[in-house]
């Protein structure tokens, strides 16, 4: 086994889970805390990536333009629990996924109206555009790494804040019984904004650090949001641990599964086989992994402590 090529692709592995965190984590935020199912998750993912992609062309620096695109998308976020999905809080969950599907397409209408049908490349300064050798012949582009980076300190900074702080408190509070938080004076209403908003910024976040690597184009979200509802189920729904590992491990099964499973193919089939069989079968292993959490597990790996 080429033990070089395992490396660079484990790396690029956990650097998927992060991005595939990310996303998850403000997903099962609004979906464990505030009990909705929100589809149009992903659409914010996109119009995030949107956002810093036209800042970065009009600021001329993409790391400026991530910080002044996290609390415009957060406001986004915002404007969307206040005028759409708060009116639904109290509807089930069929009418969620009825209200938010109908949001993708006012979304992803209005990035079409906005950017146009074509995807946009963001450039990176010339010191994220390099690469770092580890070791001989284990080279890694620098941007991954700043992008492992960056989901390392975001999981590490909402495990704080939503463990260790009197926010945090409230909002496992409100998760738990917002008539009583109601009634000892919190305004719930808006604490529940807040988060949505905060995992409006998670997503939008993931959408900004995947468009130098892609492009932040039309209907993006689409398959992010499959992949990271299979996160939180697979981890916990509600359980920021749960996201956080089920997604390193669904990012290093797909990784892995693409650059490995034609090789393990090769020995049972011819080599066009393998190489068509391969990808379609490492896609799949997500959702194998999810059915058999499913069940045997349906609360998933690490369900949140009740308090």
């Amino acid at each position: 086994m080429d033990y070089t090529l395992l490396f660079v692709q484990v790396i690029n592995g956990v650097q998927l889970g992060l991005l595939l965190f990310l996303v998850a984590s403000g997903l099962t935020l609004v979906f464990g805390i505030l009990d909705f199912v929100n589809l149009a998750h992903g659409s914010i993912y996109m119009i995030g990536a949107f956002i810093c992609a036209s800042l970065t062309f009009y600021l001329g620096n993409f790391l400026l333009a991530v910080l002044v695109a996290l609390p415009l998308t957060g406001l986004v976020g915002y404007a969307i629990e206040r005028f759409v999905a708060r009116k639904l809080y109290e509807k089930d969950h069929l009418d969620h996924v009825l209200g938010t599907f109908g949001l993708i397409l006012v979304l992803d209408t209005s990035a079409h109206l906005i950017w146009g049908p074509e995807g946009i490349s963001v450039p990176l300064p010339l010191w994220l555009d390099g690469q770092v050798e580890i070791f001989e012949g284990a080279v890694i582009p620098t941007f991954r790494l700043l992008i492992i980076a960056t989901g390392l300190g975001v999981a590490g900074g909402l495990v704080w804040l939503v463990n260790y702080t009197r926010l945090g408190m409230l909002i496992r509070a409100g998760a738990s019984n917002r008539t009583m938080v109601s009634a000892l004076g919190i305004d719930i209403k808006t604490l529940f904004a807040l988060v949505f908003a905060l995992g409006s910024m998670m997503a939008g976040l993931a959408g900004m650090l995947i468009s130098p690597i892609t492009e932040a184009s039309i209907g993006m979200g689409g398959q992010i949001i499959i992949t990271a509802f299979v996160v939180i189920i697979v981890g916990g729904i509600g359980s920021m641990k749960g996201a956080f590992i089920a997604a390193i491990i669904i990012g290093l099964i797909d990784t892995l599964g693409r650059a490995f499973l034609d090789s393990l193919f090769e020995l049972v089939m011819s080599e066009n086989a393998a190489e068509t069989a391969a990808p379609a079968v490492s896609a799949m292993m997500i959702y194998i992994l999810m059915a058999v959490i499913l069940a045997v597990r349906p609360q998933g790996l690490f369900p949140p402590k009740v308090r």
